[in-house]
């Protein structure tokens, strides 16, 4: 029962997840960040730069997006995607003999290599970990495929069941913020309470913010 609470509650993670790998690289950073408001839902009106979002609580929310908006597609795939040299991020649970095995997996976009490397605690799991790096050697077996995961200060052993999760992101543009589409956003809360969007995930293929 717990393993298959973890699993849902991965999926749901996932699939509103756009910014989640994107928003652990520098504390610091962090802590001068402006003050953020995340939006999932799908986009109900486009007038020019501004979006109005139905979120999930059935709020309409109005979003400006900045001159240099950033669209990120997140696509729903499958393991065979995973190719030695990929740059990928996974949320897992260790295992007793060291590995790593994936509640969730992140195939980013070449232009993303780099985005949040390293090996740390993450709370989607049971004494959880993110670990974001290259693909190393993947090795197909009867139970998923089997890894390594290589980051700028070592590399952990990670198991990827056909079960696990996977997205993957391509940059896309404005074009696909169209009437209809599902989106998360972190959006800026600015001084006299309105939201501007740097970033916006659009949802294509099936995948879906909870």
């Amino acid at each position: 029962m717990q393993n298959a609470m973890v699993k849902i509650r991965a999926t749901r993670r996932l699939w509103g997840v756009a910014g989640l790998v994107l928003l652990c690289a520098v504390s610091e950073a962090w802590a001068q960040r402006p003050p953020t408001e995340r939006l999932r839902g799908a986009i109900e009106r486009i007038d020019g730069s501004k979006l109005t979002v139905k979120a999930g609580d059935g709020r309409a929310v109005s979003v400006t997006l900045t001159d240099d908006v950033r669209v990120t597609a997140v696509i729903k795939t499958s393991f065979a995607d995973i190719k030695e040299g990929s740059y990928i991020g996974s949320g897992a649970m260790p295992q007793a003999d060291g590995s790593q095995k994936a509640v969730e997996v992140h195939i980013f976009a070449e232009s993303q290599r780099g985005t949040g490397d390293g090996h740390r605690p993450w709370d989607g799991a049971p004494n959880g970990t993110m670990t974001n790096g290259a693909a190393g050697n993947v090795v197909t077996g009867v139970d998923g495929l089997t890894l390594t995961v290589k980051y700028k200060d070592g590399e952990k052993k990670l198991i990827v069941t056909p079960e696990t999760p996977i997205v993957r992101y391509e940059l896309a543009d404005r074009g696909e913020l169209q009437p209809g589409a599902s989106v998360s956003i972190n959006a800026i809360k600015k001084s006299d309470g309105s939201l501007e969007a740097p970033r916006v995930s659009v949802f294509r293929g099936g995948a879906a913010p909870d």
